[in-house]
């Protein structure tokens, strides 16, 4: 069939839910056996998320393909399974360089350039997913898998911010268009807020009119909304949103906020969301799915009920900075039928003094990732106090680097060991800038990123959590890396390197197999724990947890 396209915008405030409302649909789409691709348009004029600092905008997730991204294409993945690639994310900044690269290359034969149409047009291509024509050395935009111009049954398009910010004005006038052109193969969904005023017990639909009346007044009418509230809306008030904003009641669906954000597709569903959009572009309806994994998965979640009690060591303390592993965490908990209760423990607040207190009741710690050196001495101490009382632990990248630099310091005896990242002079310098990474001055999208692969130790802890496979690939974002002149001293220690890169001899993993879980990895397995295939790693700690 024809690719259909789905618009999904926001109004009256931003995170709302977008990214968690596209994720659902893509899902029950797929679960009716369609080829779906889910993307993101977001206005800010950032290259990418990868230079922004997590208080400014979450997590910075990585792509097989090795684009730093917006957090939500974690959503994406973690609900549908897909692997996005650098053509699922895009920004204003980008836009605009595709079409300055062009202007510069002479590719528009002396126009001049404007908003409408050229950069109009670029985000159009995009949101089609129709193959590029960049200038030499302009951005390509392909990649291994989910190149453009691939085919899918359905492309969901996520505009980031909310209706009427100046920054999203082009995307609008693009999906103006595009509605157009492309008749009932082409929907829009727009999620709004419905506030509950205390004081006079009402819900209130006001703010949810305006939205819509701003949409329509840039030439889109939504044909499905989704309206956020922490209430229930009953049929009289949907009703009244229909009749005033022009669209169908059975069009107009709730998303009440639920237990848990996977109860959403769920939720989405029963209320008849995915029937709407398939009537709304002109295709049977058929069969509700049954989604038999996914409602055994939601059985297991809502009857784990026991805790273990997680710390998460780091210095941003902000939900969305860890969101892939808070996520992967939660996941591995209800697949070992637990719930994991996590606690933040700010890294630049430990000491040798309070670590033991700090860390009372907790059956397992994460030394999270990062860059610089903020907090790096708590993580350090953090990694010293679990290793000698034998508590789990899982280092991430910069995690990771901790607990070699911990190990150098108080195994070794190499009191002065540090990472080159953090003092250049280091005598021991444990960790160590790679060798690619040296002559790069630019900062966004230099570092080692994305999937690479790495060869396991045969009878490791961590050769056991992955099934016994050998050779794993998992996704990377860093510049340095364990210093190998090192390698034999750790080996001797205790420490071990059981995750060797084949290609570089970079050492991916390391493990104290005399320990009960004492892991780190330089990848960050957070990107490729889904619903109904949580990492094996995050599986097997929560387990030593228990």
């Amino acid at each position: 069939m024809e690719t259909k396209y789905i618009f999904v915008t926001g109004g009256v405030v931003s995170s709302l839910g977008k990214g968690i409302i596209s994720a659902s649909i893509g899902k029950l789409l797929q679960a009716r056996g369609y080829k779906v691709t889910i993307q993101k348009f977001d206005p800010y004029i950032n290259i990418d998320p990868g230079t922004l600092n997590p208080y400014e905008h979450g997590e910075c997730y990585v792509t097989e393909d090795g684009f730093e991204t917006d957090l939500d294409l974690g959503h994406y993945e973690r609900f549908t399974g897909i692997h996005t690639t650098r053509n699922n994310s895009i920004t204003t900044g980008r836009i605009y360089k595709t079409v300055i690269d062009r202007e510069r290359h002479g590719d528009y034969l002396g126009k001049t350039i404007q908003v409408v149409p050229h950069i109009t047009d670029e985000i159009k291509r995009r949101m089609l997913r129709t193959s590029p024509h960049p200038p030499k050395g302009g951005e390509n935009g392909s990649s291994p898998s989910g190149r453009l111009g691939e085919a899918f049954d359905f492309v969901i398009t996520e505009v980031g911010g909310t209706i009427g910010d100046i920054e999203s004005a082009p995307f609008m006038e693009a999906i103006r268009q595009l509605r157009y052109q492309l008749g009932r193969n082409a929907v829009c969904v727009h999620l709004t807020y419905v506030p509950y005023l205390k004081a006079a017990d009402e819900l209130k639909t006001k703010p949810t009119q305006h939205s819509v009346k701003e949409l329509q007044g840039m030439g889109i009418q939504p044909d499905i909304l989704v309206l956020r509230t922490e209430r229930h809306l009953d049929d009289g008030m949907r009703m009244k949103v229909a009749s005033f904003c022009n669209v169908d009641l059975e069009c107009v669906i709730q998303s009440e906020d639920l237990s848990s954000i996977y109860e959403v597709p769920v939720n989405m569903q029963h209320q008849g969301l995915d029937a709407a959009i398939m009537r709304k572009i002109g295709i049977p309806v058929g069969e509700t799915p049954a989604m038999k994994p996914w409602h055994a998965f939601l059985d297991k979640q809502r009857n784990a009920t026991t805790e273990v009690h997680i710390a998460l060591v780091g210095k941003y303390d902000l939900q969305d900075a860890y969101k892939s592993i808070r996520e992967s965490l939660n996941l591995a908990g209800i697949y070992n039928d637990v719930k994991a209760r996590l606690h933040f423990v700010n890294s630049e607040e430990i000491t040798q003094q309070n670590i033991a207190q700090k860390l009372k009741g907790i059956q397992g710690v994460i030394i999270c990732p990062g860059f610089g050196s903020r907090g790096i001495e708590g993580k350090i101490i953090a990694a010293e106090y679990t290793r000698t009382n034998d508590i789990p632990t899982f280092g991430i990248c910069l995690g990771m680097q901790m607990m070699v630099i911990e190990f150098a310091r108080n195994v070794l005896g190499y009191k002065d060991a540090n990472s080159a990242e953090m003092d250049t002079e280091t005598p021991h310098n444990v960790i160590d800038m790679m060798e690619e990474q040296k002559t790069i001055t630019q900062m966004g999208g230099t570092m080692r990123l994305g999937a690479y692969g790495c060869e396991l130790v045969k009878g490791s802890r961590t050769y056991e959590a992955y099934g016994e496979e050998s050779l794993i690939k998992e996704r990377h974002r860093h510049r340095y890396e364990f210093n190998n002149a090192y390698q034999e001293e750790y080996e001797a220690a205790g420490m071990k390197c059981v995750g060797i890169n084949p290609d570089a001899n970079l050492v991916e993993i390391v493990e104290i197999p005399e320990k009960r879980w004492y892991i780190g990895t330089q990848f960050h397995p957070e990107y490729t724990s889904t619903v109904l295939n949580p990492h094996p790693l995050f599986l097997s700690f929560i387990k030593a947890c228990l």
